[in-house]
């Protein structure tokens, strides 16, 4: 016998970000328009209003019905946008890494190691060749460390990002 999967509805509209966006978009757009002294982009005003009707019943949906059992279940339609919507955001976001692990990386053992750096030190970072190289010595044998020395873990290349 099949196990039988739960779907629960996403509610946004119960989210404190939506309730945030419902209560204020109107008022932050006209504010940011009046102290610039210029209209926002379409595309701006066009992200908060999707992003308020996203996963909103009333805005459009799906019948779902089971062909042994009968039951039903409604399934919102999405806004698919890049913005802030955090829950096409995080489809998107898995559906990407999805496809590079199963069509663009090799499938061979692959370990990548980010190192972020207070701004003073990434500032330096470009500067001083003998501190760039004392820095990466000290991340491979870190990384050979916390690999226990497998196959694969020795680091090439670091790229230095400020942390914020």
């Amino acid at each position: 016998m099949a196990s039988r999967l739960h779907y629960e509805r996403h509610r946004p509209e119960q989210t404190t970000l939506y309730r945030l966006v419902q209560q204020h978009a109107a008022s932050f757009i006209a504010h940011t328009e009046a102290s610039t002294d210029a209209e926002l982009p379409r595309f701006i005003k066009d992200e908060f209003d999707a992003f308020l009707e996203c996963g909103i019943l009333a805005h459009g949906f799906l019948r779902l019905r089971c062909g042994e059992c009968g039951h039903d279940k409604l399934l919102a339609f999405s806004c698919k946008r890049r913005g802030f919507c955090p829950s096409c955001g995080a489809r998107r976001m898995s559906q990407t890494a999805a496809h590079l692990v199963d069509h663009v990386i090799p499938h061979v053992p692959v370990r990548q190691w980010v190192l972020s750096l207070p701004i003073r030190c990434a500032c330096c970072w470009p500067r001083s060749r003998n501190w760039s190289r004392r820095c990466c010595r000290w991340c491979s044998a870190w990384s050979r460390d916390i690999c226990c020395g497998r196959r694969g873990s020795r680091l090439t290349k670091v790229t230095a990002a400020p942390s914020r």
